[in-house]
């Protein structure tokens, strides 16, 4: 661990200038306290680096918290062995039967209402505090649950060190969460306006507790969090019955991990109450299980938390990007892409080539500068991809 000043404790070995720059700002904020963590998958973000734990006294920066509001993970051990895998084979009509089952990519929703859990789910959502700013601003947010997305979100199928199967997924709030997101940034910049505060950068605009502006974040923020959390229940639900079908019983879930990490959460940390904005962090208090993916095609980690305090009880998220997208696509070939997921089951397409393990921090290095964070449960190796463009 490294001190940068009294208000920034880093745990990444592996730090862009640019994103130690765009810490130190945002640990310049008053309200920050104790300090912001920086955990070992740091990387330049917008306002906040992604990979940063920010307590804050009275006051929540909403891009802090990501565009996409409880992004996560959720993984699911079922009762199947690698040898049941094996001898059913043909891997990809199993893809297959996933990518028809889940809309994929940027603005691809569902068309119908998958089953009477969705119906449930839907209402749990419908009775929150929260869904008349869905409705306003997303009306067709309910066709939304269930959808990955694109980007780094996932799905996988994978196998530990003992050959049981898991099944794997990534993703968050899908395009409400980001409207809604979207919608209090740009409020908070306009009451730092109005306000006329000078802030280091106009996305560490802030909402102050007490306010209307803030109640209506924390409100709107709550629903986009379950909401992403249900998602990931409903797209998880769906890849065990496409698995189930595929292999001819139904998957009987032997251990679940559901955990987000784009939040904020009322915590208490060096005996103050805070807001604890986890940007691209899980929570990794003391015994709490949590999930740390690499990238496309490298290894996932089952963890446990350790509790560090300094840490602000918080590990990373991932791998983190070593190279944006638009580079990563000028550095790195197709013909590499096609070697670091060899032996895996995936849609080959040049879609996928800023998603390419080169484009991010090497996740052995992650796992090393995170022994004091957690610890790890299980290794999970993928043996099947599923993305969106």
């Amino acid at each position: 661990m490294e001190q940068i000043n009294n208000k920034l404790m880093n745990w990444a070995s592996i730090l862009a200038d640019n994103a130690r720059t765009q810490a130190e700002r945002a640990a310049s904020m008053p309200f920050i306290y104790p300090h912001i963590a920086l955990m070992p998958d740091a990387h330049l973000g917008k306002g906040a680096t992604v990979g940063s734990v920010i307590p804050a006294l009275g006051a929540i920066i909403p891009a802090a918290v990501g565009v996409d509001i409880g992004c996560g993970m959720i993984a699911l051990r079922t009762q199947f062995s690698a040898d049941e895998i094996g001898v059913r084979g043909d891997l990809a009509a199993l893809r297959q039967a996933i990518e028809r089952a889940i809309p994929l990519s940027a603005g691809k929703y569902n068309s119908r209402i998958y089953s009477h859990e969705t119906t449930a789910r839907i209402t749990e959502l419908e009775q929150r505090d929260g869904a008349g700013s869905a409705d306003e601003i997303a009306p067709n947010w309910r066709f939304q649950l269930g959808s990955l997305g694109s980007g780094n979100h996932f799905i996988e199928v994978s196998l530990d060190e003992e050959e049981r199967v898991w099944l794997f997924l990534h993703s968050g709030s899908r395009g409400v969460g980001n409207k809604l997101a979207q919608r209090h940034i740009k409020i908070a910049q306009a009451r730092a306006a109005a306000d006329r505060i000078t802030l280091p950068d106009p996305d560490l605009a802030y909402l102050v507790e007490g306010t209307d502006e803030f109640s209506a974040y924390i409100r709107d923020l709550r629903w986009a969090q379950h909401f992403a959390l249900l998602n990931r229940e409903e797209m998880m639900h769906r890849v065990a019955d496409r698995v189930g079908d595929w292999l001819g019983r139904p998957v009987q879930p032997e251990e679940t991990v559901n955990t987000h990490h784009n939040y904020t959460e009322r915590e208490t940390h060096f005996d103050k109450e805070v807001w604890l904005s986890r940007k691209g962090a899980i929570d990794a208090s003391q015994g709490k299980p949590g999930l740390i993916p690499g990238s496309m095609g490298t290894r996932s980690y089952v963890v446990t938390g350790k509790g560090n305090r300094l840490a602000l009880n918080s590990s990373p998220h991932g791998a983190g990007r070593e190279y944006s997208r638009s580079a990563a696509r000028k550095r790195f070939s197709r013909a590499q892409l096609d070697a670091a997921m060899a032996g895996i089951e995936w849609r080959k397409t040049d879609a996928f080539l800023d998603e390419i393990p080169g484009a991010y921090k090497d996740i052995d290095v992650i796992m090393e500068d995170s022994k004091d964070l957690v610890e790890v449960r299980h290794v999970l190796r993928q043996i099947v991809n599923v993305k969106g463009n």
